[in-house]
């Protein structure tokens, strides 16, 4: 498989008349610091608009993009190059003092307690029996080794929830996940952030692309928006968990935007007039190497899993 790879996704919102955009915030650029990015590049259509890039609170890289007019549609165009030559997802050393769990005062840092605040995990405020009880099931099996808990904790969760593409948007309580027994990735990455938060770690949620085999052409890659949770430990950093695999994330998982809570990690979010609106997405991985018999891979979506 060619290790270097182009992707090209297309998001596509069409409207019923045309319609007054407010402000949007686009999180479609890989977080600063990932290391496989060969290039990128956004194209925005209708113009005229106005585009100015930033970072959030998170330390996300984000555009906002105004339109002085009315529109009838409004496109992003994204241009990723990815090296995907394999890594190893378990190249890092813990601390001394976070080898075994919990850590203690080793995770006292106050730039984390942001992503150690539990939510409401319930619906409308509702008890968790379900919850409570998973989370009572692994404390008990504290103190233990820091890795083993957050590998078998992933792939407890993935064996637990038959994976689920929900096409609606939002993210559904941990007991929601807990009682269907059965989720997306941004709802079973949830279940794993309050988990982790009620055992002592700091987490946060990621929304980003997944490039992985195409199981429908061999020796291809395709790519789909996807969410996983990161677990913070000291000498680690932050550590990537995907609750759909149930492994640790590695070259394939490209972060587009954490936050504490998913509705902060959005690919696209904005205000806009009262009207019918459709959605689109369509993602093509192409090898950037001359190769004869690749050629490439459309996907399309209706909505982010």
């Amino acid at each position: 498989m060619n290790a270097h790879a182009m992707l090209v996704h297309h998001t596509r919102y069409r409207y019923d008349r045309p319609v007054h955009l407010g402000p949007q915030t686009i999180r479609l650029h890989p977080v600063p610091g990932c290391r496989n990015i060969l290039s990128h590049d956004m194209d925005i259509a209708p113009q005229p608009c106005t585009r100015a890039w930033g970072q959030d609170t998170f330390g996300n890289r984000i555009a906002r993009v105004t339109f002085p007019e009315r529109v009838t549609h409004f496109d992003i165009t994204i241009r990723l190059a990815t090296d995907q030559t394999p890594i190893n997802p378990f190249l890092f050393t813990l601390a001394p003092s976070a080898r075994h769990w919990p850590a203690g005062g080793a995770c006292d840092d106050p730039a984390l307690a942001p992503y150690r605040l539990t939510a409401n995990d319930g619906p409308d405020g509702a008890p968790t029996p379900l919850l409570d009880a998973f989370v009572r099931e692994w404390r008990a099996r504290l103190p233990c080794p820091t890795l083993d808990l957050l590998v078998e904790l992933t792939r407890a969760i993935a064996a637990r929830i038959t994976y689920r593409i929900r096409p609606e948007a939002g993210v559904w309580s941990p007991e929601e996940t807990l009682s269907h027994a059965a989720g997306s990735c941004r709802d079973t990455a949830w279940l794993l952030i309050a988990v982790l938060r009620r055992l002592g770690f700091a987490a946060r949620f990621v929304s980003g692309y997944l490039f992985q085999p195409d199981l429908n052409a061999q020796g291809r890659l395709g790519c789909d928006l996807h969410a996983w949770a990161q677990a913070h430990v000291p000498g680690a950093g932050w550590i990537g968990l995907d609750t759909t695999s149930g492994l640790l994330a590695a070259q394939g998982h490209i972060p587009l935007a954490v936050a504490t809570t998913p509705q902060q990690a959005a690919p696209v979010s904005g205000l806009l007039d009262r009207c019918v609106a459709t959605f689109e997405a369509v993602m093509e991985t192409v090898p950037l190497s001359p190769v004869a018999d690749m050629a490439s891979t459309p996907r399309r979506a209706i909505h982010p899993s």
